[in-house]
């Protein structure tokens, strides 16, 4: 069997690593070689980042350095996604690939799913059946275009099974393997054993925060209402808030440093995977509006507030330690203050989410 393996943005390159971990681990010499009738090749479409900026992904998760860089780069979705479409038909005709792999719901993943599936390959989608309802968001679009045309679909949690056979899929076409970004957090967090990554000099208890979702930094009210509401918060505990280039560029647009630079609110640039997690591991409550963090922080047993109206992974609210809080002011103070009054979600780590989901995922790949 010859597999592409697709990555487009970092959480793909997450998601992606521990396949890799584990195919390797099928060959006795821990290289990209055939073990018995199974070999791979990695793609990388470049859709978030130029090759060098990638590079720090491939460090922090052990992973070699792409076959193919398709340096797609930025431009509006139906740019990104056709630039995608054209360059990836070019390696599946070269590599004339049994199964093409993609993770996640960026463009690059829709884009692969429907060039392969056009050449009569077969294509399997880790991380299928999430569904947040919303269809304004593009990786809801990009999620069910891609579940709809997949051969192999892996689900994380078991709301994607619900999803899934309520869209119709066959049940032996979905297989619930559990949460493959935890695997990779197991990993880091064993490199990050005596490691000096990620020095942090604040002290205890801190906030953390990510934000970067248009709905959340384009719209200037928004913005202001969210900005205010994490300036409050941080006059209890500071705010380790390494800031998206697109929340920078709105925040200084829109004239709102002020509310940062008079807050207890300790902006830096964005981190490698290993440098973040280093931070946030140790955080009394972490603040995001990113969906990955709020698997990551279920898995850890750390309080977490969604800064969004929906969410995809209901499980890490039904079962995990995330609460979802909306996107004003007041809603993320109102929850800020239960808090406060030891009102904190801690939940349980779902189940297979075990830290061996590529070993669960590879198995079927192999008698597929």
């Amino acid at each position: 069997m010859k597999l592409l393996l697709v990555a487009g943005a970092r959480p793909n390159f997450m998601k992606i690593a521990p396949l890799i971990h584990e195919l390797n681990k099928l060959s006795s010499q821990q290289a990209r070689k055939p073990s018995g009738n199974v070999s791979w090749r990695l793609v990388h479409t470049g859709q978030h980042y130029d090759y060098e900026m990638s590079r720090v992904f491939l460090e922090d998760f052990d992973i070699p350095e792409p076959d193919y860089f398709l340096n797609v780069g930025s431009g509006s979705h139906a740019e990104q996604t056709a630039k995608i479409m054209v360059e990836f038909e070019k390696v599946c005709q070269s590599e004339t690939p049994d199964l093409v792999v993609v993770v996640g719901d960026v463009n690059s993943t829709l884009a692969c799913s429907i060039t392969a599936k056009k050449l009569n390959i077969k294509v399997a989608h880790v991380e299928a059946g999430l569904r947040s309802g919303d269809m304004t968001m593009p990786e809801e679009i990009n999620r069910i275009v891609t579940d709809s045309i997949s051969d192999l679909l892996f689900v994380s949690e078991p709301s994607g099974l619900e999803n899934l056979k309520k869209e119709g899929k066959a049940a032996g076409h979905v297989h619930h393997v559990g949460n493959i970004m935890i695997d990779t957090l197991h990993y880091c967090l064993n490199k990050l054993t005596g490691s000096k990554t990620g020095r942090l000099t604040v002290s205890k208890p801190y906030a953390v925060c990510t934000l970067h979702r248009p709905s959340n930094v384009d719209f200037p009210e928004t913005l202001t209402g969210i900005l205010n509401a994490l300036a409050e918060i941080s006059q209890d505990m500071p705010i380790i808030f390494p800031i998206h280039p697109r929340t920078q560029k709105h925040v200084e647009a829109c004239g709102l440093m002020h509310i940062i630079d008079r807050s207890n609110i300790k902006t830096m640039p964005p981190q490698s995977y290993l440098d973040f997690l280093a931070v946030w591991k140790d955080a009394a409550l972490v603040l995001t509006d990113s969906g990955g963090l709020q698997e990551e922080t279920t898995a850890l047993g750390i309080p977490c507030f969604t800064i969004r109206e929906n969410t995809e992974r209901p499980i890490t609210i039904g079962e995990g330690s995330n609460l979802l809080v909306g996107i004003t002011q007041q809603g993320i103070l109102n929850a800020y203050a239960d808090f406060k009054k030891g009102l904190r979600k801690t939940g349980c780590i779902p189940a297979l989410w075990d830290g061996r989901t590529a070993q669960r995922l590879v198995a079927i790949l192999l008698a597929s």
